[in-house]
């Protein structure tokens, strides 16, 4: 117990030395220069209400997306030409039906949905919203799942 303080400090300081070199460059005659870092802005990640969005086939997944869109009053316009969008949304769902079993013994017809999704900003290929979602005992499953995906992509557009 006593060689943990020790392993620690010892971890922490081979990675301080790695970040260390890592700026630096030695060159051939061995002179040693920093390198210098670069001084590019970061890739935007908001969303900006109104822009254009393509979505992806997703086995029929789709159409409960773009039904979700306008119940939950998305801000983005659904397009169907991918060279026209801003962003591309793309992923994928699966629906577990209820058995034999669970309906006979306990009555429930109830489905578990699962569903994934990622908006890409097309000019730069940042990912710029991603969610997944699952939800247990759903009467409307795709729907349901679907929705939840549309409610938390406009929230992001809020920046909630």
């Amino acid at each position: 117990m006593k060689r943990v303080p020790y392993l620690l400090a010892w971890t922490l300081a081979v990675g301080v030395f790695a970040i260390c070199q890592q700026n630096t460059v030695s060159n051939t005659s061995g002179n040693t220069f920093r390198a210098e870092t670069s001084t590019t802005s970061p890739v935007s990640t908001a969303i900006v209400p109104g822009s254009k969005v393509y979505i992806e086939k997703m086995n029929g997944f789709e159409n409960y997306l773009a039904a979700a869109f306008a119940k939950k009053k998305v801000r983005l316009v659904i397009v169907a030409d991918e060279g026209a969008a801003d962003y591309v949304l793309g992923g994928v769902s699966d629906e577990k039906k209820a058995g034999w079993a669970k309906i006979v013994f306990m009555g429930d017809i109830h489905s578990d949905n699962q569903a994934s999704v990622t908006m890409i900003d097309r000019k730069t290929s940042a990912i710029v919203f991603a969610y997944a979602v699952n939800k247990k005992n759903t009467v409307h499953g795709d729907q349901t799942t679907a929705e939840a995906c549309a409610k938390h992509l406009e929230a992001r557009i809020e920046g909630r």
